[in-house]
């Protein structure tokens, strides 16, 4: 018996949506990661793009577990002397309401042209209003 993999060609693509109002950032991650990657199918190949279409709406009211709110930091350097920048939750909050999210799923897929590929089915809104109502998005209840 030999082992299957599925070819790119044969994916069957599903649409799922995640609200993520008061949920656990971590969680929330972890789920999409996983539902982006196809892990939950049985015909996932860890070298093709088997995943479905994430959507995650009200990104901006996931919260954090214990002190993260005010103790962790997220840090970006320009490449030049003194150009490093630390920023912890709340301003990027204010800035880019999004960016916590797609920074924890981004972190959780493969970091190579694979897991590029796969981060552009992630579609993560703000507030509770998206434009992917005709893929009618089944709902994922995170454990």
């Amino acid at each position: 018996m030999k082992t299957y993999f599925q070819k790119p060609a044969e994916v069957q693509r599903h649409w799922y949506i995640i609200d993520a109002k008061d949920k656990v950032v971590g969680k929330v991650a972890e789920k999409a990661a996983c539902l982006l990657r196809g892990k939950h199918k049985e015909v996932f190949s860890p070298h093709v793009d088997t995943g479905d279409n994430v959507i995650i709406i009200n990104a901006s009211k996931a919260v954090f577990s214990g002190k993260k709110e005010i103790q962790k930091l997220y840090s970006s350097y320009s490449g030049y002397i003194g150009g490093q920048k630390v920023f912890n939750p709340q301003v990027i909050r204010q800035k880019r309401p999004t960016f916590i999210v797609e920074h924890a799923i981004r972190g959780m897929i493969p970091h190579n042209r694979l897991g590029r590929k796969m981060y552009t089915k992630l579609h993560v809104y703000e507030g509770s209003e998206h434009p992917h109502a005709a893929q009618k998005p089944t709902p994922v209840q995170l454990d």
